[in-house]
């Protein structure tokens, strides 16, 4: 692994670091975060690798870096890593990272399965580097002044549907798109499901959850709808705020609680969080566990469709031990 670079500038008061960056996946997300690295004053991006040697170098030669044929030779390059590949292939790119000692950021979901998180989150403890989760949405909830800390929502309700565009169909609509709201979820308060409802298919979920007290949250994701809608309503007992993830904004609020009015660039926010946990020690706003609980949740929200699909769980209802 490449060392940490690090530079003082004359009459500077602290030392000025960077760190050599890759990114794997040369798709959509994959070019947002080689943006993002290259605008940042934090790292020097080495490079992108993507199966698709073609891809990899129109990128690379977008954003001035190398492309490499080979993952292994990226590792060998970095000292910290973005795999921004398809879903199925994160648990052993991760992996082979980890064990290289390369600090790791994840997009979501961070595996596919909990045996496979577990392993994750075990080796980044063991080697003491980084891993972070790609949710992005917690920045902009922490931006906009939410959840609120002095209540909690009685019903929570999510809607995050696009039309079809052929990213993410390697798995569901629960691990492509509701995995998000999932996570935003537990950031509100609500603990572990008592009791769980989905139905749907692997591009359309609509799923609820009960929680201790009554409370309840519920799901909407689609890969079929006519237009994007990224929504959170969180209703209170004084009133409800209503949340656009795609404007970043807040569209209402009818509670007593003070929030703000919006947020521009929660992807850039994350990935300078990350920055900041493996050069300033900060502490790592969604880390491996935090991408465990979430996928958690999905596990089970697709379990349950799955069985009221094939005749087993009747109206879809399941208690959770």
């Amino acid at each position: 692994m490449a060392m940490v670079a690090a530079s003082l500038g004359l009459g500077a008061s602290r030392v000025v670091k960077k760190l050599k960056t890759g990114v794997v996946g040369a798709g959509v997300f994959g070019a947002f975060h080689a943006g993002k690295h290259l605008a940042s004053a934090r790292a020097d991006l080495v490079g992108i690798h993507d199966l698709d040697q073609g891809r990899a170098r129109a990128v690379a030669d977008r954003f001035g870096c190398r492309a490499f044929a080979a993952f292994s030779d990226l590792v060998e390059c970095v000292d910290a890593l973005v795999i921004a590949s398809p879903a199925p292939t994160h648990y052993r790119l991760a992996r082979e990272a980890l064990e290289a000692g390369l600090h790791v950021y994840v997009e979501k979901p961070l595996a596919m399965n909990l045996r496979e998180a577990d392993q994750l989150i075990g080796l980044a403890e063991k080697k003491a580097v980084v891993l972070q989760v790609g949710h992005q949405e917690r920045f902009v909830l922490e931006a906009l002044g939410a959840p609120r800390a002095d209540a909690l929502p009685r019903r929570l309700e999510f809607s995050r549907c696009a039309p079809p565009c052929g990213r993410g169909e390697d798995v569901s609509v629960v691990y492509d798109l509701m995995i998000h709201d999932l996570d935003i979820a537990r950031l509100f308060g609500c603990g572990r499901p008592q009791r769980i409802s989905a139905c749907g298919d692997a591009h359309e979920t609509v799923a609820t959850l009960i929680f201790e007290g009554g409370r309840e949250a519920s799901f909407i994701a689609s890969r079929r709808a006519n237009q994007r809608r990224r929504q959170l309503t969180a209703t209170y007992d004084d009133g409800a705020i209503e949340i656009d993830f795609m404007a970043r904004s807040v569209v209402r609020n009818g509670t007593r609680a003070t929030v703000e009015s919006a947020f521009a660039d929660p992807l850039g926010a994350s990935v300078e969080a990350f920055f900041s946990s493996i050069l300033d020690g900060a502490p790592t706003i969604v880390d491996g566990r935090a991408g465990r609980s979430a996928l958690e949740w999905a596990i089970l929200i697709e379990d349950a469709r799955l069985e009221l699909n094939a005749g087993v769980a009747g109206d879809a209802k399941r208690l959770i031990a």
